[in-house]
This record gives structure tokens, C-alpha cells and sequence, in this order.
């Protein structure tokens, strides 16, 4: 069981607005999913936002804790938006788009702390 200063982990499938490549976005999820990892998945942080979603409150006070998404600045902005901004420090937001699903996963699931 992970303790207290293990980062969540929150995973976005980024269902609506189509904008991460599907491979990567398949190949991290079968990742968490294989790790074991304590993960949760959420259909569309974007969708979260423009819903005001309470669960957005919710994760970023949970930090620390590490986000598979997309842009860090749009993942932070929609937060921010919802009145719920990440905290500077103990929040991280890995980048789908840019980075690959090895990477990404890697970094999701290291032991190392949040930075």
C-alpha cells in the first residue's frame, strides 16, 4: 500500500477533444494498468472543467500528485479556471502529446518524489 507521500496518479484519456495521438494514449494506460499502480482515469479533464466537476477540487489538493494529460500550462489553466489551481510545487503534468508512453510512464511511476 502506498504511503502518505506517494504521488496519486490521475490519468486523462482525453476523450473529447481528440488532440493526444490514441497510440500513446493506449500504450500509457496498458502501462498503469500492468504496473499494478494505484491510478485513476478520468474521461476528459477538459470536459472536468467546463462541468466545474468537484473532483478537480478534489485532486489538487491531494498533491502530490502526477498527471498523464496533455499541455502542463492547459492542465494547470483548467484547474486554475475551476478555482482549484495546482499547487506549484508537488504537482506534475506529463505531456502526451509530446513526450512517448515509455517516458511517460516511467515518470508516472518512479519512487522519486514529486518535484
Amino acid at each position: 500500500m502506498p504511503d502518505a507521500s506517494s504521488p496519486k496518479l490521475l490519468y486523462c484519456r482525453c476523450a473529447y477533444a481528440q488532440v493526444v495521438p490514441q497510440g500513446v494514449k493506449d500504450a500509457v494506460l496498458q502501462k498503469l494498468c500492468d504496473s499494478g499502480a494505484s491510478f485513476e482515469s478520468v474521461a476528459d479533464l477538459c470536459e472536468m472543467a467546463a462541468h466545474r466537476d468537484p473532483r478537480l477540487k478534489a485532486f489538487s489538493e491531494g498533491a502530490p500528485l502526477r498527471i498523464a494529460a496533455c499541455f502542463p500550462r492547459v492542465v494547470r489553466g483548467l484547474f486554475t479556471q475551476c478555482s482549484s489551481p495546482l499547487p506549484e510545487e508537488g504537482a506534475e503534468v506529463l505531456n502526451m502529446r509530446t513526450q512517448s508512453a515509455d517516458e511517460i510512464a516511467e515518470h508516472m511511476l518512479r519512487e522519486t518524489p514529486v518535484s
